[in-house]
């Protein structure tokens, strides 16, 4: 556990209902004194359970945890969202674009709606919540982005259509706004995972030891957010030890 005189962050976590957004969001409420939480997702009866284990954690730190519903590929939702975060937290310190869906199929078969949907999900909500959130940032001169991309987003495979083309788009996203926002004090990194547990998994017959715990990866986002400021992970990949997955 680390201590600090500095004031608490705000840390924003989309998709934190489940997988690596929960992890995300109990590792920041255990490791940082006086985190202030926002966890965001569509289920808000399994975002409220997130926020119970979190406000465990939390307990007695002088921190507080808010859950806010919102759909963050609509533009309306997303706007919503900024004025209720503001009005609760404040600036956001810390934005966590983790939100997502995955959805395979091969490239000749795919639909449009199925497409479109991919790139709502793992692209457009991203461009979103980062046009909603870190112009308060730049403004202030710091803040930190996490940009949730895939091994996906480096490599393609067949059955990928929509979703290495969002993640890809993820990448690049990430890249024009770590060129813009670098001299204004906000660290942008895009993070590449591997298979990592989440309930998408059960029942799929891959062993244990060729996918990661959700967990692992969300002890990587806070290790590089500790990093001091004259310091920035551009990029994070992270795989299984057996590599193919």
């Amino acid at each position: 556990m680390i201590t600090s005189t500095k004031k608490p962050p705000t840390v924003l976590i989309t998709g934190a209902s489940q997988g690596i957004g929960a992890a995300i969001a109990k590792i920041f409420a255990k490791e940082i004194p006086g985190v202030r939480l926002a966890l965001v997702a569509r289920n808000i009866g399994k975002l409220s359970a997130v926020a119970r284990a979190c406000a465990k954690l939390l307990a007695g730190r002088g921190a507080a945890v808010e859950v806010f519903a919102c759909d963050v590929a609509d533009e309306a939702s997303v706007t919503a969202l900024a004025a209720a975060v503001e009005k609760r937290f404040g600036v956001v310190d810390v934005l966590i674009n983790n939100a997502g869906k995955f959805e395979g199929a091969p490239f000749g078969e795919m639909s449009v709606a199925q497409f479109d949907g991919l790139v709502a999900a793992n692209l457009r909500s991203v461009f979103l919540m980062s046009r909603a959130f870190v112009p308060a940032m730049a403004k202030r001169g710091r803040g930190d982005v996490f940009n949730m991309s895939s091994i996906a987003g480096l490599d393609a495979y067949p059955g990928g259509a929509g979703y290495c083309a969002a993640k890809f788009g993820v990448t690049g996203l990430s890249k024009v706004m770590r060129a813009e926002l670098k001299a204004k004090g906000v660290r942008v990194c895009c993070v590449y995972p591997g298979a990592t547990w989440s309930p998408s998994w059960e029942g799929s017959g891959v062993a244990a030891e060729r996918i990661m715990p959700a967990t692992d990866i969300a002890r990587a986002f806070l290790d590089v957010y500790r990093l001091g400021r004259n310091t920035v992970v551009e990029e994070i990949v992270l795989r299984p030890q057996l590599g193919d997955l």
